[in-house]
C-alpha cells in the first residue's frame, strides 16, 4: 500500500479522497491554485503545493506541474478525482515516466474510451448497440452539416472529449445546426482543449442509466449495478439514484453484461462507468465511458456496501478485487442531489462568500462538501458545492429522507439551487419514479417565482434586530433597550415590509402592515441559530448578518432581508434613461462572441452576445424588439458581475415587427 498520495483536484472530491486516505493510514497531500490558497482541501491535507494562478488551464490542468508537485512531496501515487485531468492520457503517461502510480486506468484504456468517437467504435466491436450518428475524422462544417441532414432532427451535437454537459447542444431545427456546431466547439475547446464533435440522433424522453464497473490488473471485471441519472439541466446531472426504478432484473443483467464487455474490450483497470441511454421501449444504447470516478459514486457505495475510493487505491497498489460478481448484492435505495451555486430557475452560476453552511444530519444522510462557512465560491471553477446523499430500506423511505434532509439544510450567501432540489424531491412524478432526461424541461417552472418572505421569516428578522447590539446608525435601538414603546421596523425583500414590535412581559407582539399579528418568544439565539415560539409553534431558523440586514435560512430556503439605509442625497438621485434598457452581466466572465452591431435592429428573443463563465456559455437575448445603441465591450473582453453589456432601445409600438 502507498504511504503518500497526491490528490490532483479541489473541492468536494478532493476532500472525499483525503478522508479515504486518512482511513487507510495514507498521508494525503494536495495541489492548489492561488485562488484556493485557503480552500478546505488545502486546510485538511498534510502538505500542499501551489501550482499556478486561478484559471484551471494555468493550474489544475497542468500535468507537468502536478507530477512535479508529487515528486517534491514524495508522493508515490496521484489520484485525479473527477474533472480536470482525471481522463488525461498525458497525466497517466507522465506519472508512469516519473515512477508514480496513476490511480486510474492505464493510458491505452483512457485513449480508447476518452474520446466518444473511439468509444463508440469499441462498443460496436464488442457487440453493444450505439445511438445512430456520426463520429468521423472529417470535422469540417460542411461534413457535419451534411451528416446532420442525413441523420435528421432532433439531434444532439456534443464534444468528443470530456463530459459534464460541456460542449453539448440539442438541435430541433436544421437551420440552427451551424450555430450549435460553433458554440459546442468553442465550449469544448475551452473546457477540454479538444474541439472534435459527434452528432447523434436525439432519443426523446430517455433515461440516462449508467453501470459502475471495477477491474483489477489480473483480468477480473465486475459491475456494481446501475445508477439512474435522468434528471439533468443543460445535460448535466442534478439527481442520481441507485437502483434505477425503471430496470427489470433481466434488463439490469443485460446492461451489466454489456458494461463488463466494454471494459474488457478496452483492457480496463480500476473504477469506471459505462453510460447508456435507455429508450422508453426498453432498448438501450451505449453513450460513453467515463474512465474515472463519478460524481455520483456515493449512491453505489450506499447500496452495495463498498468504498469505491478505497477500492481504487487498492487496485492501483496491485491488489486483486476482493469479491466476485456473484458476491455483489444491492440492498435498499440511495439518492444523491447536487448542490450548485446557481440560480434555481435560470441555472446561471453564482459566486460569493458562504456566510453559513449547515449540513443536514440524522439517519441515512451523508453530505460530501468541499467548503465550510466563510469559504468563497469563485468564478474560475465548477459551481458544485456539495452532494446530499440519502439512503433507505426502499425508494419511498429514501425519498422521504431526502425531503427531510433538504428542509434541514441552510446555505446563506451565494444563491444556490436548493429550492430546485426541494421542488424535485416534492414532485409527484419524482415520487413515482417517472423521470427522464427532459424532466426539468417538461416541468418548466417547477420552482415558483421568487416572492416576499413568509411571515415567520419577517418575525425572525424582527427578533434578530431587536435582540442584537444596537447598530450605531439606528437611534431607535437605544429606545428599544429602554424597553417601553412600540418600535417600527422596515425590511425590504421583494417589496417593503413594515412591522411594529412591542415588548411584553414575556416576548414580543409583532404586527405586520397587512393586518397580521403574532406573539413571539425567544427560545434560543446562538451564533447562527435562532429558535422562536410563534403563537405556540416552535420554529428554527439559521442566520448570518449581512451588511444591509440579515441572511435567514428556513426550511431549506434562503432569504436576504434588508434594512433600509439612512436617506441621503445619493439615494434619491436617478439618472437612468427611461427609454433604454440596460443589460448587466449575471456573473464575471468573458465575452466570446457578439451577434449584433451598434445600430442594428433586433427582434425579441434574438441572441445579442455570448458570455462564458464557470466553463459554460450563456447567451444574452433581446427581451423585446429594439435597436442596439451601444456595445461597451468587444469579443474577448473580461467583464465583472453586473457589468453593463448592451443598450437596447425599444422600438416604438407602430414599428414593432409582425
Amino acid at each position: 500500500m502507498f504511504n503518500r498520495i497526491l490528490i490532483a483536484n479541489r473541492g468536494e472530491i478532493a476532500v472525499r479522497i483525503i478522508r479515504a486516505c486518512r482511513e487507510l493510514g495514507i498521508s494525503p497531500v494536495v495541489v492548489y491554485s492561488e485562488a484556493d490558497a485557503k480552500a478546505l482541501h488545502v486546510r485538511m491535507a498534510d502538505a500542499a503545493v501551489l501550482i499556478g494562478p486561478p484559471p484551471a488551464a494555468q493550474s489544475y490542468l497542468r500535468a507537468e506541474a502536478i507530477v512535479e508537485a508529487a515528486l517534491k512531496l514524495k508522493a508515490e501515487a496521484i489520484h485525479p478525482g473527477y474533472g480536470f485531468l482525471s481522463e488525461s492520457v498525458k497525466l497517466a503517461e507522465q506519472c508512469a515516466a516519473a515512477g508514480i502510480t496513476f490511480i486510474g486506468p492505464p493510458p491505452h484504456a483512457i485513449a480508447a474510451m476518452g474520446g466518444k468517437a473511439e468509444a463508440r467504435a469499441l462498443a460496436q466491436a464488442a457487440g453493444v448497440p450505439v445511438v445512430p450518428g456520426y463520429d468521423g475524422e472529417d470535422q469540417s462544417d460542411e461534413r457535419l452539416i451534411a451528416e446532420a441532414r442525413r441523420i435528421g432532427p432532433p439531434l444532439l451535437i456534443k464534444a468528443s472529449a470530456g463530459g459534464g454537459g460541456k460542449g453539448m447542444r440539442s438541435v430541433g431545427d436544421l437551420a440552427d445546426v451551424l450555430a450549435a456546431i460553433e458554440g459546442a466547439r468553442r465550449e469544448a475547446r475551452a473546457a477540454f482543449g479538444d474541439d472534435r464533435l459527434i452528432i447523434e440522433r436525439l432519443v426523446l424522453r430517455p433515461r440516462h442509466v449508467e453501470i459502475q464497473v471495477l477491474a483489477d490488473r489480473y483480468g477480473n471485471v465486475v459491475h456494481l449495478g446501475e445508477r439512474d441519472c435522468s434528471i439533468q439541466r443543460r445535460h448535466q446531472k442534478v439527481v442520481e439514484e441507485a437502483p434505477s426504478p425503471a430496470l427489470t432484473p433481466a434488463l439490469r443483467a443485460a446492461m451489466g453484461n454489456a458494461a463488463v464487455a466494454i471494459a474488457r474490450a478496452a483492457g480496463y483497470v480500476n473504477a469506471g462507468t459505462v453510460e447508456f441511454i435507455l429508450a422508453p421501449n426498453g432498448e438501450f444504447y451505449f453513450l460513453e465511458m467515463n474512465t474515472r470516478l463519478q460524481v455520483e459514486h456515493p449512491v453505489t457505495e450506499l447500496v452495495c456496501g463498498y468504498d469505491l475510493v478505497h477500492l481504487q487505491i487498492a487496485i492501483a497498489a496491485g491488489e486483486p478485487l476482493p469479491f466476485r460478481q456473484e458476491d455483489i448484492s444491492v440492498r435498499g435505495h440511495a439518492i444523491e442531489v447536487r448542490l450548485y451555486a446557481e440560480d434555481p430557475r435560470t441555472f446561471l452560476p453564482a459566486v460569493g462568500k458562504v456566510a453559513l453552511f449547515v449540513a443536514p444530519q440524522g439517519p441515512g444522510v451523508r453530505v460530501d462538501a468541499g467548503l465550510t462557512s466563510g469559504d468563497e465560491v469563485m468564478v474560475h471553477y465548477d459551481p458544485l458545492l456539495a452532494k446530499i446523499i440519502v439512503s433507505g430500506a426502499d425508494r419511498p423511505q429514501a425519498v422521504a429522507r431526502l425531503r427531510r434532509a433538504l428542509r434541514e439544510m441552510a446555505v446563506l450567501g451565494p444563491t444556490t439551487n436548493l429550492p430546485l432540489l426541494q421542488a424535485i424531491a416534492e414532485h409527484p412524478a419524482f415520487a413515482d419514479g417517472a423521470t427522464h432526461t427532459g424532466f426539468l424541461t417538461e416541468h418548466e417552472g417547477i420552482v415558483p417565482p421568487a416572492g416576499p418572505p413568509p411571515r415567520e421569516v419577517l418575525v425572525a428578522a424582527a427578533i434578530l434586530t431587536v435582540t442584537a447590539e444596537p447598530p450605531a446608525r439606528d437611534p431607535l435601538a437605544a429606545v428599544w433597550r429602554l424597553g417601553g414603546d412600540t418600535i417600527p421596523l422596515t425590511f425590504t425583500a421583494h417589496g417593503e415590509h413594515r412591522l411594529r414590535v412591542t415588548p411584553q412581559t414575556v416576548g414580543w407582539h409583532v404586527a405586520g402592515d397587512d393586518h397580521w399579528h403574532v406573539h413571539a418568544t425567544l427560545v434560543r439565539r446562538g451564533d447562527y441559530e435562532l429558535a422562536l415560539d410563534i403563537d405556540g409553534q416552535r420554529r428554527q431558523f439559521f442566520f448570518a448578518r449581512a451588511n444591509d440586514g440579515w441572511l435567514i435560512g428556513w426550511r431549506g430556503e434562503a432569504y436576504h432581508v434588508q434594512r433600509p439605509a439612512p436617506l441621503t442625497a445619493d439615494t434619491v438621485i436617478r439618472t437612468a434613461d427611461q427609454n433604454a434598457a440596460s443589460f448587466n452581466a449575471p456573473m464575471p466572465g468573458t465575452i466570446v462572441r457578439l451577434h449584433v452591431a451598434v445600430g442594428e435592429q433586433v427582434r425579441e428573443g434574438q441572441p445579442l452576445l455570448v458570455l462564458e463563465a464557470m466553463k459554460m456559455e450563456h447567451t444574452i437575448v433581446a427581451p423585446y424588439a429594439g435597436i442596439v445603441r451601444r456595445l461597451p465591450y468587444q469579443a474577448g473582453a473580461s467583464v465583472a458581475a453586473g457589468a453593463h453589456l448592451v443598450d437596447l432601445e425599444p422600438l416604438p409600438a407602430n414599428e414593432q415587427p409582425d
